[in-house]
C-alpha cells in the first residue's frame, strides 16, 4: 500500500519508484539520485524561472532557432502530424512549433501532473482547435499512446537539452523507447547543448541570484515532505561542476558539516565534504550527437545550431530497420 503524504494542503500517496531511487541512491557510492525528481509542482516553477536567467544561456538560444528554423523543420515532416512531447513542463516553446507545423493533435507528457494540466489548459485556450491530450507518465518508460491518435504520424519533440541529462547508454535505451513509442515513419526534432568554455557552461548552473542553488536543495524538502526525512537541509550547499573526461555539467549538494538523517525510518549520514550527486547534463559535438541518434534508431535528416554554436536542434527519422552495410 502506498502511503499517504501531505502538499499544499491534501493528501497525496508518496511514489513507490522515488521511494525505491533515493534509499537505494543514498545508500550508494557515490551517492546519487535521478534527476526526474526535481520536478514536483515547485520543482517545476523553479526550473521555469531557471530557465529566464541571464546565465541560462540554453532556453532563449533554443527558442531562437526553432523560431527561424520551424518552417522548415514544417516542410521537411509535412503538416498534420500529432506532435508528442517528452517532458513538456510549461511547454513554452511549443506554441512556436505548433503554429508552423499544423499538427493534427498534441500530447504533452511530463511526470508532474498538475503542471501538465495547466500547461495543457493554457495551450487549449490558444490553440481552441487543436486536440490536446495530456499524458501523465514517466516518459523514461515505454509508453502506449492514446488510441485517438495511434494511426496518424507523428512528430516527437524533445527540447530543453534534456537528452543529456541521462549518461549515453540511459539516452540511447531513451531514444530506442521514444522510437518504439512513436513507431516507424515518425520523426522527432530533439535539442541538444553544445560543449563550449567551462565559464560558461558553470555560471549557466550555478546562477548569481541562487535559483539554481534552491532548485538543488528542493530535492531534499521534497524528501522530507514526502518520504518522512529529517535531513537537515541547511547543511548542504548546491555546488556545479564541469567534468571535461565526460563532457557533462555536474551538479552536487555537497554536505557543508557532519550530518545524520533519516528517509522512511532508515537511518543515513554523510560526512562533511561528501556530496549526493544529482543532475549531469552532458555536452555534445555535432558528430557526437549524431552517433547518439543512429544508435537509438534514428536517422539524422537535419541540423542547425545558433551563430555562435551554443545549441544545436536535430531533426531525425524513424527509418526502416535494415542489414549491414
Amino acid at each position: 500500500m502506498l502511503k499517504p503524504e501531505i502538499e499544499d494542503g491534501e493528501q497525496t500517496l508518496a511514489d513507490p519508484q522515488f521511494r525505491a531511487d533515493v534509499l537505494a541512491g543514498l545508500e550508494r557510492r557515490p551517492r546519487a539520485i535521478p534527476a526526474r525528481w526535481f520536478y514536483d509542482r515547485r520543482g517545476s516553477e523553479l526550473f521555469e524561472d531557471i530557465t529566464a536567467l541571464r546565465e541560462y544561456y540554453p532556453t532563449r538560444t533554443e527558442t531562437a532557432i526553432l523560431e527561424r528554423i520551424c518552417p522548415e523543420v514544417a516542410d521537411i515532416a509535412g503538416r498534420g502530424r500529432a506532435v508528442v512531447e517528452f517532458g513538456s513542463g510549461s511547454s513554452v516553446k511549443t506554441p512556436v512549433l505548433l503554429r508552423c507545423t499544423a499538427p493534427s493533435a498534441y500530447v504533452p507528457i511530463d511526470i508532474s501532473g498538475d503542471f501538465l494540466r495547466e500547461s495543457s489548459r493554457v495551450l487549449s485556450a490558444a490553440f481552441p482547435d487543436l486536440l490536446v491530450l495530456p499524458f501523465e507518465a514517466d516518459f523514461m518508460r515505454p509508453l502506449t499512446l492514446p488510441h485517438t491518435i495511434a494511426d496518424t504520424p507523428k512528430l516527437g519533440f524533445f527540447p530543453g537539452s534534456t537528452i543529456g541529462n541521462m549518461i549515453p547508454l540511459m539516452a540511447v535505451d531513451l531514444l530506442r523507447t521514444m522510437r518504439a513509442s512513436l513507431g516507424e515513419g515518425a520523426m522527432l526534432l530533439v535539442g541538444m547543448d553544445r560543449i563550449k568554455d567551462e565559464v560558461t557552461l558553470v555560471a549557466a548552473y550555478d546562477d548569481e541570484d541562487g535559483v539554481t542553488a534552491a532548485f538543488n536543495l528542493n530535492l531534499l524538502e521534497r524528501i522530507n515532505r514526502e518520504l518522512d526525512g529529517t535531513i537537515p537541509v541547511d547543511a548542504f550547499a548546491h555546488e556545479a561542476r564541469w567534468n571535461d573526461d565526460r563532457a557533462r555539467i555536474e551538479m552536487h549538494l555537497v554536505a557543508t558539516r557532519d550530518v545524520a538523517f533519516t528517509v522512511d525510518g532508515r537511518p543515513f549520514a554523510i560526512a562533511a565534504g561528501e556530496s549526493i550527486h544529482t543532475e549531469n547534463s552532458h555536452k555534445y559535438g555535432s558528430r557526437d550527437a549524431r552517433i547518439l541518434l543512429r544508435s537509438g534508431g534514428w536517422t539524422p535528416i537535419h541540423e542547425w545550431t545558433d551563430p555562435d554554436g551554443l545549441f544545436a536542434l536535430y531533426l531525425a527519422e524513424a527509418q526502416a530497420e535494415r542489414p549491414a552495410p
